[in-house]
C-alpha cells in the first residue's frame, strides 16, 4: 500500500490520470491515427497511378503529332523537288521563247530585205521589158530604111553585115536579160513565200511555248502554295508539339512530387505504427531548454504570426514525445539534418545575441506545458504540390 503526504495523493491520481490520458490517447492514435495515414496513402497511390496514365495519353499525343509533323515535311520535301523540277521546265520554256522571238526578229528581217529585193527586181524587170519593147517597135516600125541606111553607111558588106548582127544580138540580149530577170524575180517571190512560211511556224510555235509558259507558271504558284500551306501547318504542329512537352515537364513534376508525398506518407505510416508517446507529464525538461527552443522558434518562424511560432514548438516537443526521436529538447533540436538553422549557423548566431522575442518565449512555453495547435504533427516545411497537412503561416505542418 502506498502512502501519501497532504495532498501528494490527489497530486498522484492527477498524474495517473494524465497517464492514463496519455495511453488513451496513444491506443486512440494508434486505432485511428494510421488507418487515416493508410487511406490518404491509398488515396495518393490513386492519384499518382491517374497522373502516370496522363501521362502516358499525353506522350501518346506528342508522338502521333511528331509522326504528323513529319509526315508533312516528307509532303512539303516532295513538293519542293516538284517545284525545282517546274522551275527547272519554266526556265527552259523561257529559254525558248527568248530564242524564238530572236529567230522571228531574224526572220522578219530577212522577209523585209527579200521584199525589198522582189521590189528591186520587179523594177528591173520592168525597165528592161520597156527598154526592149522600144528597140523591138523601133526596129519593126525602120526596119526596111534602117537596113537601107546601114547598107549605105557601111564601109564594107561586111561592115553591113556585122551591123545586121549586131542588131540581132542585141534582140537576144534583151530577150536573154529579160529572162533571167523574170527567173529572179521568180525566185526572190519564192523565197519570200518560203520565209512567210517559217514565220507562220514560227508565230505558231511561240504561241505554243506562251502556253506552255503559262501552265508551267501557274503550276508553279500552285506548289509554292501548297508549299508555303505545309510550312504554315508545320510551324502551328510544332508549336502545339512543344506546348505539349510543356505539359509532359509539368506532369513529370507532378509525378515526382506525388511519389516523393507517397515516400513520405509510407514513412509517416511505418513511423506511426512503431511509435509510443509519453504524456508530457512525464517529461523532464532540462535548464536552458525554454532559451533554446525560443530562439529555435524565432529562426523557424520569427516572421510568422504566433500562431506559426507555437507551431513550430509543438513539433519540438511532440518529437520529444514521441519514442521515434530523442527524449529531450537538445537532442531532439540537434538530431542530424532535422532543423536547417542549425546546420546553418542561424540558431547558433541566435543563441549568442539572445534574439528570440517575447512571443517566442511564450510559445515555447505553451508548448513545454503540452499545448498544441498542430496536432501530433512531427514535420513541418515550406508547401509544395501534393503534401497535405495543417497550412499556418508559411509552413505546412504534418
Amino acid at each position: 500500500m502506498r502512502y501519501f503526504k497532504n495532498g501528494a495523493k490527489t497530486e498522484y491520481m492527477r498524474k495517473k490520470g494524465i497517464r492514463c490520458l496519455g495511453l488513451i490517447l496513444t491506443v486512440i492514435f494508434c486505432v485511428v491515427s494510421v488507418p487515416c495515414r493508410a487511406d490518404a496513402t491509398e488515396e495518393t497511390k490513386q492519384k499518382l497511378k491517374e497522373a502516370q496514365q496522363k501521362r502516358e495519353q499525353t506522350q501518346s499525343t506528342l508522338d502521333n503529332q511528331k509522326s504528323n509533323i513529319n509526315q508533312m515535311n516528307s509532303q512539303k520535301d516532295s513538293l519542293q523537288g516538284q517545284l525545282s523540277n517546274l522551275n527547272g521546265q519554266l526556265t527552259q520554256v523561257s529559254d525558248n521563247l527568248a530564242d524564238i522571238e530572236k529567230n522571228i526578229d531574224a526572220k522578219q528581217t530577212e522577209i523585209d530585205t527579200t521584199k525589198a529585193d522582189l521590189a528591186e527586181a520587179q523594177k528591173t524587170e520592168e525597165a528592161q521589158y520597156a527598154a526592149m519593147k522600144k528597140r523591138v517597135q523601133f526596129i519593126y516600125e525602120k526596119q526596111s530604111s534602117a537596113l537601107l541606111e546601114m547598107f549605105f553607111k557601111a564601109k564594107s558588106f561586111g561592115d553591113f553585115l556585122n551591123q545586121s548582127n549586131y542588131v540581132a544580138d542585141l534582140s537576144a540580149y534583151d530577150r536573154k536579160m529579160l529572162d533571167q530577170y523574170q527567173q529572179t524575180k521568180t525566185e526572190i517571190a519564192q523565197k519570200e513565200a518560203d520565209l512567210e512560211k517559217e514565220m507562220s511556224d514560227l508565230n505558231e510555235y511561240q504561241t505554243k511555248q506562251q502556253a506552255e509558259q503559262s501552265r508551267v507558271s501557274g503550276l508553279v504558284s500552285q506548289t509554292s502554295g501548297s508549299i508555303s500551306r505545309y510550312s504554315s501547318q508545320i510551324s502551328d504542329a510544332q508549336k502545339q508539339a512543344e506546348a505539349i512537352e510543356d505539359d509532359i515537364t509539368q506532369q513529370d513534376a507532378d509525378i515526382k512530387a506525388l511519389q516523393a508525398k507517397l515516400a513520405e506518407e509510407i514513412r509517416m505510416s511505418k513511423l506511426a505504427a512503431q511509435s509510443s508517446w509519453r504524456d508530457i507529464s512525464e517529461v523532464t525538461f532540462a535548464d536552458g531548454d525554454r532559451y533554446l527552443l525560443a530562439n529555435l522558434i524565432y529562426c523557424e518562424a520569427g516572421g510568422e504570426p504566433y500562431e506559426g511560432k507555437l507551431a513550430v514548438g509543438s513539433v519540438v516537443i511532440n518529437r520529444v514525445l514521441s519514442s521515434v526521436y530523442p527524449d529531450t529538447v537538445v537532442g531532439v533540436i540537434y538530431q542530424n539534418k532535422q532543423f536547417s538553422p542549425v546546420a546553418s549557423g542561424r540558431l547558433a548566431l541566435a543563441l549568442a545575441e539572445g534574439r528570440a522575442t517575447d512571443s517566442c518565449y511564450q510559445a515555447a512555453d505553451q508548448a513545454m506545458s503540452g499545448v498544441t495547435n498542430v496536432g501530433e504533427c512531427v514535420y513541418f516545411r515550406t508547401p509544395i504540390d501534393g503534401l497535405t497537412g495543417i497550412n499556418i503561416g508559411g509552413h505546412v505542418f504534418y
